[in-house]
């Protein structure tokens, strides 16, 4: 489990979280609310990419806050960026071997899971030729190679069109059925609130609401009467 107890974030004498109190078990929670709320920066926060101004993380009972990204990773973290970093002279294949903890698991069934041909992209560079939803997909793909016990996923549908997004629902929903681990997804997608097990409602870096679908009501009317202005 993940607990965050009392987050506060300051960036230039301008707060962006504001006494944030949140817990994540096993299964997906979705954070979610109007751009500019505050959600990617809680998302990193979790993460170690940034740390609090105040406040602290405790995972499975052990105070995290001080941690770095490196050691969180070797922990079990595993974050995808809202936008990919590419890797110049990296190849597809490489990312998800480096990225799989089953060195004989078939690579192909990574990138197959996340609606890429495998014959097609493996041999493929890491580059600009690639568009943003194919590098969204394949990082996607590396995090789920991973098989980490806290996958992180900043705004998955980015880039991603509707129809192949279906089909990530669908994989994200079976990977983490199998694994029993946390998922903590950034997200504005109907589809995801349908999937998630808990959903957080975030404006003006502020939790305005958490619980199941069924207890948060109106979620759509909520969200569009939000007026976030963090980052």
């Amino acid at each position: 489990m993940i607990e965050l107890q009392n987050i506060c974030y300051s960036l230039d004498d301008k707060q962006i979280l504001k006494n944030i109190n949140l817990k994540f078990n096993h299964g997906i929670t979705v954070i979610t609310g109007p751009n500019g709320a505050g959600k990617s920066t809680l998302a990193k926060i979790i993460m170690g990419i940034i740390k609090p101004t105040s406040g602290r993380i405790l995972y499975n009972g052990q105070d995290i806050t001080d941690f770095s990204i490196t050691q969180r990773a070797k922990m079990g973290f595993s974050f995808a960026f809202q936008q990919p970093v590419k890797f110049k002279g990296l190849k597809v294949s490489d990312l998800l071997r480096l990225a799989s903890s089953d060195k004989n698991a078939s690579l192909a069934q990574y990138i197959t899971s996340v609606g890429l041909c495998s014959k097609q992209y493996l041999s493929r560079e890491l580059n600009g030729e690639l568009s943003g939803g194919e590098l969204k997909r394949i990082e996607i793909a590396s995090v789920l190679a991973r098989n980490t016990q806290v996958n992180i996923f900043d705004e998955p549908e980015a880039g991603i069109d509707l129809w192949s997004f279906s089909g990530l629902v669908n994989t994200f929903k079976d990977f983490q059925a199998k694994n029993n681990t946390i998922f903590i997804m950034i997200s504005h997608q109907e589809k995801m609130f349908e999937l998630a097990e808990n959903i957080v409602l975030i404006s003006n870096g502020e939790v305005i609401q958490t619980g199941k679908r069924e207890e948060i009501q109106d979620l759509g009317k909520l969200y569009k009467s939000c007026k976030g202005c963090g980052v």
